[in-house]
């Protein structure tokens, strides 16, 4: 894989560890000096989205925010955006050349809400909560938490004091963030779900198995018996992980799991097919249960 088309799965941003399994050291070396990928610092690595996001604002007197913004925390997103975005304040006048290369948030943000040119952590997740599809700002969430920039307790304070437009959309995503997804790829497994009436998706809920082995799954319904997989073989080929793998799902399987394995192309850009299968797979797993229920009255 190509690094650019790496550091974009994975978020836009990645470590040497990340990396290894899908670019040789020469070819990221060779990225990296051509300008391709940045390396902001060792064992770093961001795409120059990052830099030309500072710079705009910088130009405009603008605030660094949405998306770039989480770029710039070093946190990962679903999708890098096409153009900067930044925050300018409102009556702020920007002309039509300028517009055609930045992507322009119109708000007002206090002093608390901008640190060195960039949103805060917690006003950049709320941003994205307000103005961002459910998928993309809890994939930004999950980030923030991971990275420990943001606490729980900020998402649980910012969903108290949020006002105005949007509000039920923002409390949605800080309600639902968690630390627990590993990357973009499963938080926006997870955003499919959530929207699947009937479905109570927890990201890595230990499950015991027979003989005392215990996995733990992306994604489970506890009640239903159902548990998501975001295949990423992509990230990790090798003979050992397949062996893991396929152990792991029949283990799943005969433990009366129904197990559900949804490649990246999949969840990201086939997201009405993966919310049928879910809707089939809750249904399905719902008669399920009542049919055990009944045999067993």
């Amino acid at each position: 894989m190509e690094p650019v088309e790496a550091v974009r799965r994975l978020g836009g941003t990645a470590t040497r560890a990340e990396l290894r399994p899908l670019v040789t050291k020469r070819r990221l070396r060779q990225a990296v000096d051509e300008g391709q990928v940045l390396r902001p610092r060792v064992g770093r690595y961001v795409l120059p989205e990052v830099d030309a996001a500072r710079a705009v604002a910088h130009e405009l007197t603008a605030v660094v925010s949405l998306r770039s913004a989480a770029l710039a925390h070093g946190w990962k997103v679903k999708t890098v955006p096409a153009l900067p975005e930044v925050t300018v304040p409102p009556g702020r006048k920007i002309a039509v050349d300028v517009r055609r290369r930045v992507s322009v948030l119109t708000s007002r943000l206090a002093d608390p809400d901008v640190i060195a040119g960039v949103t805060s952590p917690v006003r950049t997740v709320v941003d994205c909560a307000r103005h961002l599809p459910f998928d993309e700002a809890l994939s930004i969430a999950d980030s923030a938490l991971r990275s420990r920039l943001v606490r729980p307790g900020d998402l649980v304070r910012a969903s108290e004091a949020v006002r105005g437009p949007g509000r039920p959309r923002v409390v949605r995503v800080l309600t639902s963030a968690s630390s627990k997804a590993a990357n973009p790829f499963e938080s926006v497994l997870r955003a499919i779900a959530l929207d699947v009436a009937g479905l109570h998706v927890r990201p890595q809920v230990g499950i015991a198995l027979a003989g005392g082995a215990r996995v733990v799954p992306d994604l489970a319904d506890v009640a239903l018996g159902i548990v998501l997989e975001a295949d990423s073989h992509e990230f990790h080929t090798g003979r050992e992980q397949l062996v893991t793998d396929c152990w792991r799902y029949d283990e799943l399987v005969l433990g009366s799991w129904d197990v559900y394995r949804f490649a990246y192309e999949q969840v990201m850009f086939q997201q009405a097919w993966v919310r049928a299968v879910l809707v089939r797979a809750e249904a399905k797993a719902r008669a399920t249960r009542q049919l055990r229920s009944a045999a067993a009255a």
